[in-house]
């Protein structure tokens, strides 16, 4: 189970750092930094609710050709799941078709579709892979630093998180680092970025071990919205004692339509904000 993030070393070296000579420019002596304002709080409705397997470690939940997909991790005992796989969830009877099965061999990350390939990272083995989108065969592996955890696109990049406060655009051809998003708030660095989703231009994030979901503009790294669903994660642990954090935004660009859920959590929630 995840207990903290090692620092991801970009293999790009463009970590930027900026420098102010303190003998030229302006000698007003104001040190301040911009102002970030605080998130707006969003409201939103739970409008459905469908099954979920309870067996499933969620780490990656995300749509594909209108069909929902979920990636699951495989978290040494005691904690009981049905390992690591990949596979297409039928929300009206919560049954699963198994693309891919890991068993325990890897732990499980985040996926995303992009361009006819499927994309998943892996915990602490520092592998992800690469499948055909279609065929789900694995066309390649490919190697990084540190944890993977989080996985989304933006049409152009792939965005991983590591759980810490930053974000990491991957080119998906080459699959090397092209650029780090620092994420903050108005209280500083906002760390434990977990499952991402990008919706309408701006990424989604769970914050791991809270009910909160972030909502980050990828121009600035700002969290200028935040959902608190920690209403939902109280009321799933209370009728399954065996439900851990919420972990699990997928969007659903052709019904617009957001859903919901967490690790070994019964009900995949759909909401609406």
């Amino acid at each position: 189970m995840k207990k903290g993030a090692i620092s991801l070393i970009l293999i790009s070296g463009l970590i930027l750092f900026g420098c102010n000579d303190s003998d030229s420019g302006d000698d007003s002596g104001d040190d301040s930094y911009p102002t970030i304002p605080p998130p707006v709080n969003m409201s939103f409705q739970v409008v459905n609710q469908f099954k979920h397997d309870t067996s499933a470690f969620t780490e990656g939940f995300t749509f594909h050709e209108g069909k929902l997909f979920e990636s699951t991790g495989s978290p040494d005992p005691p904690v009981i799941t049905s390992g690591t796989w990949i596979a297409a969830i039928d929300l009206q009877t919560g049954k699963y078709d198994k693309k891919i099965d890991m068993g325990k061999t890897y732990f499980g990350e985040g996926i995303t579709f992009l361009n006819g390939r499927l994309y998943q990272v892996t915990y602490r083995t520092g592998i992800g892979f690469v499948y055909d989108a279609r065929t789900f065969k694995k066309i390649r592996d490919f190697r990084y630093k540190g944890e993977g955890w989080g996985l989304t696109n933006d049409g152009k990049s792939l965005i991983m998180s590591t759980g810490s406060s930053n974000l990491y655009y991957i080119n998906p051809d080459s699959l090397t680092f092209t650029k780090m998003l620092a994420v903050q708030n108005n209280n500083g660095f906002a760390s434990n970025l977990n499952e991402l989703e990008y919706i309408n231009g701006f990424i989604y994030a769970n914050e791991w071990l809270t009910g909160n979901i972030l909502k980050i503009d990828p121009a600035t790294g700002y969290v200028v919205g935040k959902m608190d669903l920690s209403k939902q994660v109280a009321e799933v642990k209370n009728k399954y004692r065996d439900a851990e954090e919420m972990n699990g935004i997928a969007y659903d660009s052709t019904t617009g339509k957001t859903y919901v859920t967490g690790k070994k959590w019964p009900v995949i929630y759909e909401i609406k904000w």
